[in-house]
């Protein structure tokens, strides 16, 4: 990191840990929007962070961008953090105006996709999307839509769309999108040559990644100081060789994740979907699954309850996994590559990683 990135982090990381309490947490599940937090966020330009100084942004390259989200990960920030850093993203590739408050991205589903068509009227916009982050509370959405070899940015108010609600087990939105829409000029543009829904995908698992990273930080942090402060027959329950081998156990998958965040954030900033990023985002899925288990393992009851902030991460953990892509998706998607390169070319594919 230059001095830049590091101011950014430090100050980012002592704004969460300041500003997410358990209380807004509680809150932001019953749908009170963090109105404060986020003013706080914008103020500090975060939004911005992958947008470079020349088109308004902060210009932070995409491993410290991934830094600043995994940080955010790491307290569990109910906010469409990451969302609007990728939205602003594709606003400035296409040369789009930035949102001016929290955004969101479609499709996030591989198998979602839109339809654009050149009207005499405008640009006619029309699909659903399944899942999207924080649909009914975003501002600005931002849409990738493919028409032909070229792929173009739509950017939507939130007038402009209908949403279904949903949610995932942590009780974030994740909303259906409908979009029948007419749109003017000025609202669509079309991406680098190269630049597809593919790459958006990938971004927002390397994003996704980071974040699980950080909370299996936290998590295992949490597990060990409460391993080590619980005492039963006399001793600290850490003391004890089961309990001391699922910490174990722990701590080299957080090392994986953690390791996994550093591969997709690395494949981010080479930004078309590279194998990188679906091969640390499944890596990190699998720990987050391991380290969530044997997080409740150690915790017992109390960690199941709604007072204790456990629940905070791992519900976020066991959500996280499943967006942009789980696990099996971005497997089949190293296994395809895998069985195209042939026996001679599988070493090679690997090295190059």
């Amino acid at each position: 990191m230059n001095e830049t990135s590091q101011i950014v982090k430090d100050t980012a990381s002592r704004l969460f840990a300041d500003r997410i309490s358990p209380k807004l947490l509680l809150e932001a599940e019953a749908g009170i929007w963090p109105a404060e937090e986020w003013a706080l966020i914008e103020e500090m330009g975060l939004p911005f962070a992958m947008v470079g100084e020349d088109d308004g942004g902060v210009g932070l390259d995409d491993v410290d961008a991934a830094t600043l989200v995994r940080v955010a990960g790491a307290e569990a920030v109910p906010l469409p953090l990451a969302e609007t850093m990728l939205a602003n993203r594709f606003l400035a590739a296409a040369g789009l105006a930035l949102a001016s408050g929290p955004a969101t991205v479609a499709p996030v589903c591989p198998e979602d996709r839109f339809s654009l068509e050149r009207g005499s009227d405008g640009w006619r916009l029309s699909g659903t999307a399944h899942r999207i982050p924080w649909g009914r509370t975003a501002q600005t959405i931002v849409v990738l839509a493919e028409m032909g070899p070229q792929c173009f940015v739509v950017r939507l108010g939130n007038e402009q769309i209908r949403v279904e609600p949903a949610q995932n087990l942590a009780i974030e939105p994740r909303d259906s999108v409908i979009v029948e829409a007419v749109l003017p000029d000025e609202a669509v543009a079309p991406l680098p040559i190269g630049w597809g829904v593919d790459d958006l995908i990938a971004m927002g698992a390397a994003l996704r990644t980071a974040a699980i990273a950080g909370a299996i930080g936290r998590v295992l942090e949490m597990t060990v100081g409460y391993a080590n402060d619980r005492v039963q027959f006399g001793r600290a329950i850490g003391k004890f060789q089961a309990v001391q081998q699922s910490l174990a156990v722990m701590a080299g998958h957080a090392a994986a994740a953690s390791g996994a965040a550093d591969l997709a954030a690395e494949g981010l900033s080479q930004r078309a979907g590279s194998m990188a990023i679906g091969i640390g985002k499944a890596r990190a899925g699998e720990a987050a699954g391991v380290v969530s288990t044997i997080a409740h393992q150690v915790h017992g009851a109390i960690g199941f309850t709604h007072e204790h902030s456990l629940h905070f991460l791992t519900k976020r953990l066991w959500s996280w996994r499943s967006e942009f892509g789980n696990e099996s998706h971005w497997n089949r998607q190293f296994g395809e590559q895998m069985a195209k390169a042939g026996a001679d070319g599988v070493w090679p594919l690997i090295a190059a990683l």
